[in-house]
């Protein structure tokens, strides 16, 4: 076997990498080297290096497992574990209609994947209760970008671009720490003193904005909207708004002018904690960065710290205010873009997993989009369902009178990645039927009725849709261990034992056409694409292809579509061709802090874990390093409530109470406590965060919310012993 080129399995950097064959008994079937791609020039990050160590995990899933009559999961045969899982969901439609059917996706299933799930849903099952994790991490800007553009694609650029600019405005994310191999498209930002990180902690990207090679703002948590809008009362106040640009290209600029007024610095200071003149600072920083004013060129970029908020939306269409005010959006060298966390997070969400979108980004509500994609499956449009609940309502209602019994999930982990973690076992608990497909038994396979052993990344051939928009292939490298199956194989066995007369291909390469037909003429088109175009294009020395890219040819051009790496050059995805500007406004946290909770609550990342930890925990390098989620304190946080350096500390909101290993650091604000998401069970933090969500997205509120903090035990803090 020679080695096999494909890609990282964790984020939407999708890194290049080979696979190649080891010696017969060796810990992993094959050993991981970098390949130079474009997203990751060669390199990796720990995770990258490791990842086929979770090939063969020691608690692998290799055979169906059915829960008996004594409560414990046993193994038995594909037959015996599909005719139970068929049987019972028929029977629940039955009693109570496709509702009480719901299917729960990820933003890591292959393009593939996630097209015949959400068809498998809405053409098998008919139910409207179809949503994906990936209403999590991308809504938000989803939902800003589609409003402002027209169309929501990540980075609408390729990631090289960001080197030529002179300035990068980074907000709520540790690109350090999430995608290592992201730093090194900031050296050009860096090395112009450029780089502006806006983030509560003195994070590992934060650290890269060093005097000298950029700012660092430390927002009160909850309050980036205030700098934001700071920011362009600023550029207005001081006429450095690039007017020809908002004149020709946007609508709205007056309306945004008119609610910044209100935000002058001094004001924005005393919300946000932000000095004036550093809001001053970086306003004219990023003007002089312009094209505009006779700059190299500036971005504007968001991440999850910035998102997941309940004003979510409105803070990314204050970041794309800023961007369009400046007349940075849609400009070679310049613009707005959104960091894409999950690896196929862009594709998953646009070919059918939420819940009121068709293929090719189609709204599940328009007439027009239903007729193509119902003749495209062969069935009649007005058997398709209508639009479902987002993914923290859908979860809300499961069990209760008049909601779903019966739930399926596919490459997510729930109990640890949704928030407020304990309410959504008390609905699982509550439902008729749980069936999990994954790899390893997750906290969440774990509480299941069946479990359905399915392929991983380098067992299965697929496509991915990178933070670009960049199409890449998959490729399968080793076979898949025991009796694991490709949920194309296992839907397609549902949907026959079930009765469906509509066709399931099975093989990835006729999956993707059948994709890329449904796609056509959307606002995501791939019907231009195909493996076979993908694989072709790669040996002849390409990197992906990106969409939009319809099967007609550019207009006046000869041959097949060459993909749209940069989109909006011309005009913008809008019925006139204009950028919608929008006014918006702080209201703060949901769960603010107060007398009984008056510290702030952040989650995120470190380096060697990714998302629920279901695959990262099997790495025993990474284990090690990190082997348990830990509180970060600042001295005088710690110092006020008597908690030593490495004691336990009680973190406690109104949903409820978590203990862990306090660290002391000053990269935390004193009115701050920072703990990592990547842990379940007792020390899970999002035990504690808040389902609120934001009115537009419904992305919940998982960045901030209010806790108490007290010491577990007596420790002799500062010289001083505290009661406890």
């Amino acid at each position: 076997m020679t080695a096999v080129a494909t890609h990282c399995p964790y984020c939407a950097l999708q890194c290049g990498t080979d696979l190649a064959p080891t010696p017969t008994g060796s810990a992993s079937p094959v050993a991981v080297t970098p390949r130079r791609f474009p997203t990751n020039g060669g390199g990796l990050c720990q995770k990258g290096w490791t990842a086929a160590a979770v090939l063969r995990a020691p608690d692998r899933l290799t055979t169906p497992l059915v829960r008996g009559a004594d409560g414990a999961l046993a193994p038995a045969s594909w037959d015996d574990a599909l005719d139970l899982v068929a049987g019972r969901l028929a029977a629940l439609a039955a009693d109570d209609g496709p509702g009480a059917v719901a299917v729960f996706g990820g933003g890591g299933l292959t393009n593939e994947k996630a097209y015949t799930l959400g068809k498998f849903a809405r053409a098998v099952l008919r139910t409207p209760h179809i949503d994906y994790n990936g209403r999590f991490c991308m809504s938000s800007a989803a939902a800003a970008g589609n409003r402002a553009f027209g169309l929501d694609r990540g980075l609408p650029f390729p990631v090289t671009d960001l080197a030529g600019a002179d300035a990068i405005l980074l907000l709520g994310s540790n690109v350090a720490e999430t995608m290592p191999p992201f730093v090194q498209h900031l050296a050009g930002a860096r090395a112009a003193g450029g780089l502006v990180v806006v983030d509560p902690r003195r994070s590992a990207t934060a650290r890269l904005a060093e005097p000298g090679e950029g700012v660092h703002l430390q927002p009160v948590p909850g309050t980036d909207l205030v700098v934001l809008l700071a920011l362009l009362h600023v550029l207005l106040a001081e006429r450095l708004v690039d007017r020809g640009y908002l004149d020709e290209r946007t609508t709205g600029a007056d309306d945004v002018a008119r609610s910044v007024a209100a935000w002058w610095p001094e004001r924005a200071e005393t919300v946000c904690g932000v000095p004036a003149e550093e809001l001053r600072r970086v306003a004219r920083l990023l003007a002089a960065a312009s094209p505009a004013r006779g700059g190299r060129g500036a971005y504007v970029l968001t991440g999850r710290g910035v998102e997941q908020s309940a004003q979510g939306t409105a803070t990314v269409t204050a970041a794309i205010n800023l961007a369009l005010a400046l007349g940075l959006v849609g400009r070679p060298g310049s613009g707005y873009g959104c960091l894409t966390g999950q690896g196929n997070g862009q594709g998953g969400r646009e070919h059918g997993q939420k819940c009121d979108q068709l293929p090719g980004y189609r709204r599940i509500d328009d007439p027009a989009a239903r007729a193509h994609v119902a003749g495209v499956w062969g069935v009649d449009p007005g058997t398709l369902p209508g639009p479902g609940r987002p993914a923290v309502a859908l979860l809300a209602s499961l069990g209760t009178p008049g909601g779903p019994r019966a739930l399926l999930v596919h490459g997510s982990n729930v109990v640890v990645s949704a928030p407020d973690v304990d309410r959504v076992r008390e609905r699982l608990a509550a439902l008729d039927l749980l069936v999990v497909c994954d790899v390893v038994p997750s906290e969440t396979a774990l509480l299941a009725d069946v479990v359905l052993p399915t392929t991983q990344w380098a067992e299965e051939e697929g496509t991915m849709t990178n933070l670009e928009g960049r199409v890449i292939r998959r490729r399968r490298a080793v076979d898949p261990p025991g009796e694991a199956r490709s949920e194309l194989w296992i839907l397609a066995e549902l949907a026959r034992r079930l009765g469906s007369g509509v066709a399931f291909p099975t093989a990835p390469d006729a999956v993707f056409d059948e994709l890329a037909r449904a796609s056509a003429g959307g606002v995501a088109d791939y019907s231009g694409l195909s493996h076979a175009r993908l694989d072709a294009h790669e040996a002849a020395g390409g990197a992906g292809l990106y969409w939009p890219c319809p099967a007609a040819p550019v207009a006046g051009a000869r041959g097949e579509h060459p993909g749209t790496p940069r989109v909006f050059l011309d005009a913008f995805a809008t019925p006139d061709g204009r950028a919608r500007m929008v006014a918006v406004d702080h209201a703060g946290p949901v769960d603010d802090v107060r007398p009984d909770a008056p510290t702030y609550l952040v989650t995120g990342r470190v380096l060697q874990h990714y998302q629920s930890g279901a695959q990262t925990h099997r790495v025993p390098e990474l284990e090690r390093l990190v082997p348990e989620p830990y509180a970060e304190l600042h001295p005088l946080l710690a110092t006020r409530v008597g908690v030593g350096d490495g004691a336990l500390v009680r973190l406690a909101s109104s949903r409820g109470t978590v203990e862990l290993i306090a660290r002391w650091t000053d990269a935390v604000r004193p009115d701050t406590v920072f703990v990592p998401f990547h842990w379940g069970g007792a020390h899970s933090v999002n035990r504690l965060t808040t389902d609120a969500v934001d009115p537009v997205s419904a992305m919940p509120e998982f960045k901030v919310c209010a806790v108490s903090v007290t010491a577990v035990d007596a420790r002799d803090v500062a010289g001083v012993v505290v009661p406890a």
